[in-house]
């Protein structure tokens, strides 16, 4: 059963804790820089529910093989995997450390895949290598005179027949031992927790996940988006932080995510928290962190989603400042140029629909008076210039009702900013959105007006995140996707970089192909046998940003 921790803060913890962060300073080394194909392999198939397993270790001793049948499953293997509507080319690597010692890693170069860390166990005749970050497995046995590997591929809605071939000049070396660095492979629990934020004696509870062992661990508050979220981050059947959690306890980070105010088990009221109340909850989550007594003061931080990493800045300004910041999608501009530069939650799916059908529709009208150009004697070139032509007005178009609705966001956001009333802004906001959504329900109406005069919206309506970047002094890593709609990757990553420029200790990524949720693209995942897509946290991320934790642990 999950044990349950309660905290309260008192004088006395806080006083012994700023000692313990003067004492420790900087952080000491915690691991070394390791191969990228030793530093991955850590997971094998998982257990029960209530505490998430991780494998042996990655060069852990391959009990049930001979050194001799070790020795001949080193190399490299390839072959065709059959999926709904063709094949893929996939390989493994499987590496000898030592005496019967064996490691593996994942190719699959069509879906962008390299190097996946997989767990390798010997039963009897039969081999079975499981890699969980893309929870497959493929359970087979030698033959073709040691050729061969013959077996089933399985995963979430996939099982097929697969057989590798070794790949003769792509034999894999066998290692001396002396000469691998040991990966401290961990499993980890889960336990429920509740701790308090003040001002205001708000209740908050959450899920910590803690690897196993001694420790003491680097650890990491999750911080999430603006909007009430659960501690999952849950977006239909996306946990996005529940499966960051996950990843990064497998790799020996742990992990700390809240219910928000209001959410869960949470207490409060998310609509009347504003963003300044987010940073006293993350402080607190923050302390809970450092008074374990299994995980280390000296290496805690924030990882924050939207909003979240924007909190993480706020709170990495303020005295005992986080260990480290991680910022996913985090804004570097004023939050009412972000919120108008985003779609208007007010618009309806028939809008939505509409708008669609109407850019369908003008494109066929375009394919079609091409067709007529052709029939009637135009040649390719005068066929192509139209076409071009009629893209470029298209785009135009689109171009200026885009400007057009920021032009109206601005204008309403600005009405509510200046309009101290809050009956008054929101009869001026119904009205607004009666005559450019004449369709609309009154109800949603009345809904979406009520929310931009909350607390939070009025307070993030003023909020500027470059006031205090200029007093964060810790390491901060500085992440967004190139495919983000919500919070332009290129435009607020310079901004929070201009505003960082004296600190030092800056990282900066943008990750092509990833969205404001971090999600994998369909492109880059193998689909079930009815050619669905399981929605994931992309791999880059939790791979970049524990890579970048522990670097941080190691200075």
């Amino acid at each position: 059963m999950p044990s349950q921790s309660v905290w309260e803060g008192d004088g006395v913890r806080m006083n012994m804790l700023k000692k313990i962060i003067c004492f420790t300073g900087r952080w000491g080394l915690w691991t070394g820089l390791l191969p990228a194909w030793v530093m991955g392999q850590t997971i094998v198939p998982s257990r029960p529910a209530a505490v998430d397993t991780v494998a042996k270790p990655a060069v852990a001793s391959v009990a049930a093989a001979s050194a001799s049948s070790a020795q001949g499953l080193a190399g490299v293997w390839k072959g065709p995997l059959s999926i709904p509507g063709g094949s893929l080319p996939i390989a493994i690597t499987i590496l000898q450390p030592g005496a019967n010692k064996l490691i593996a890693t994942l190719d699959l170069p069509a879906k962008r895949l390299n190097r996946i860390p997989a767990s390798v166990t010997l039963r009897g005749d039969t081999l079975v290598f499981y890699a969980a970050t893309a929870d497959c497995r493929f359970t087979c046995m030698q033959g073709g005179e040691g050729q061969e590997l013959r077996g089933t591929w399985s995963q979430p809605g996939l099982r097929v027949p697969l057989t590798l071939r070794r790949v003769a000049d792509g034999a894999a070396p066998v290692l001396a031992s002396t000469k691998v660095t040991p990966v401290t492979a961990t499993t980890y629990h889960t336990e429920q927790v509740t701790l308090t934020s003040q001002p205001g004696n708000v209740s908050l509870a959450g899920t910590l996940s803690i690897p196993d062992g001694a420790g003491p661990y680097p650890a990491a508050v999750l911080l999430s988006d603006m909007g009430s979220q659960d501690r999952d981050a849950r977006q239909g059947n996306y946990r996005m932080f529940a499966e960051l959690a996950a990843s990064l306890a497998r790799q020996g980070i742990a992990v700390l995510r809240l219910d928000d105010r209001g959410v869960g088990q949470s207490g409060g009221n998310g609509n009347l928290a504003t963003t300044a109340d987010l940073v006293h909850d993350a402080q607190a989550a923050l302390t809970y962190l450092r008074l374990r007594p299994n995980l280390d003061p000296a290496r805690t931080g924030f990882i924050g989603h939207g909003e979240g990493g924007n909190v993480a800045l706020l709170a990495a300004a303020q005295p005992l400042p986080p260990s480290f910041v991680v910022t996913l999608a985090a804004a570097g501009i004023m939050g009412m140029e972000l919120l108008a530069n985003q779609a208007e939650p007010a618009a309806t799916p028939a809008d939505t629909a509409r708008a669609g059908a109407a850019r369908r529709q003008a494109w066929a009208e375009v394919l079609a008076k091409a067709a007529k150009l052709r029939t009637s004697g135009s040649n390719a070139a005068q066929v192509e210039t139209y076409i071009a032509q009629q893209r470029l007005k298209i785009k135009n178009e689109e171009r200026k009702q885009a400007e057009a609705t920021l032009k109206f966001r601005r204008t309403m956001l600005e009405i509510v900013r200046q309009t101290a009333n809050d009956d008054q802004a929101q009869a001026i906001v119904v009205n607004m959105l009666r005559q450019r959504y004449p369709d609309l329900d009154p109800a949603l109406m009345r809904s979406r007006a009520t929310q931009l005069t909350t607390p939070w919206y009025r307070y993030y309506l003023k909020f500027n995140p470059q006031l205090t970047l200029g007093d964060v002094q810790c390491p901060v890593l500085l992440l967004n996707g190139a495919e983000d709609t919500e919070v332009n990757a290129t435009t607020n990553m310079l901004a929070l970089d201009k505003g960082l420029r004296g600190n030092k200790r800056v990282t900066m990524r943008r990750l092509p192909g990833i969205n404001h949720w971090f999600q994998q693209p369909a492109a880059e995942q193998l689909a079930a046998a009815d050619g669905s897509i399981n929605i994931v946290l992309a791999p880059v991320v939790s791979d970049t940003i524990r890579d970048w934790v522990l670097q941080q642990a190691g200075k």
